[in-house]
């Protein structure tokens, strides 16, 4: 019995058969040619497309897919027209001049926050657990590599496969630890755009709801040696736990801050 009860691999075109039957043997999941949507049995596909990796839901009126686009799309124009350093990302995680943490975003979803800190000078750990995820970020890393204007801020971008909590235990011990820690807890956010509904809905398929967060803070906070940030939609509660440092609220986001040691 497969932890995906509700996602199969589907392809379309026989090129893609090979890729495609090697991510239905490695997650443990059915193989699907063309499937229709309006009629599959599953509640998700994960799609081999042209245009790459892809997580399709399915049923009628089903809203198109989610994929991991670190060259256009919404990540492509923030990257050119995002506000450079004076966005608030920027300001939590503690950039200034000549000072550019390194970052370890540890709940990493579709890497678009992780994304932006390295387009601005980061070296940024994406940790994922979830195999399905981790797919869609490293087939997004891997065709972002392709890409002249891009590919030198993914090569700031590293992926490790791993359960955060745990990973942020091991670093704690360790000489050169991140020195911010970046959470954005599985949260209802406020934001009511189609996309970001639709992709809540698929990370709660396969995620669930995000039952650790107090947990994860205290790990962060044990790990980092010098902040961590948490984004919190703007009207949120803070996580359990200590009360943030300071706190940096936009129009529909916040970012509650630890600090624990001056950035140099």
């Amino acid at each position: 019995m497969t932890e995906f009860a509700s996602l199969a691999v589907e392809y379309v075109t026989p090129e893609h058969l090979a890729r495609a039957r090697q991510l239905a043997a490695t997650l443990g999941l059915e193989l699907l040619c063309g499937a229709d949507l309006g009629r599959c049995d599953y509640d998700s596909l994960l799609r081999v497309t042209d245009a790459g990796l892809q997580l399709q839901p399915t049923g009628r009126k089903a809203p198109g897919p989610v994929w991991v686009d670190f060259v256009g799309g919404a990540v492509g124009h923030r990257r050119l027209h995002g506000g450079g350093t004076g966005q608030l990302i920027a300001k939590a995680v503690g950039m200034r001049q000549g000072v550019r943490p390194r970052v370890a975003d540890v709940t990493a979803g579709l890497g678009r926050d992780s994304f932006v800190l390295a387009s601005l000078g980061c070296d940024v750990q994406m940790i994922e657990r979830v195999p399905v995820i981790q797919l869609l970020l490293a087939d997004g890393l891997a065709r972002a590599q392709q890409d002249a204007e891009v590919a030198d801020i993914v090569a700031r971008m590293q992926l490790i496969e791993a359960d955060s909590i745990s990973w942020l235990a091991q670093q704690a011990s360790q000489d050169e630890r991140p020195q911010v820690v970046y959470v954005d807890p599985m949260f209802p956010h406020s934001d009511k755009s189609a996309l970001v509904k639709k992709e809540m809905r698929l990370f709660r398929d396969l995620v669930g709801d995000d039952a650790d967060a107090a947990r994860l803070l205290e790990a962060a906070l044990a790990a980092a040696a010098n902040r961590v940030v948490v984004k919190r939609p703007r009207k949120a509660p803070v996580i359990p736990g200590p009360a943030p440092s300071v706190q940096l609220a936009g129009k529909s986001s916040r970012y509650d801050i630890y600090a624990l040691k001056k950035l140099a």
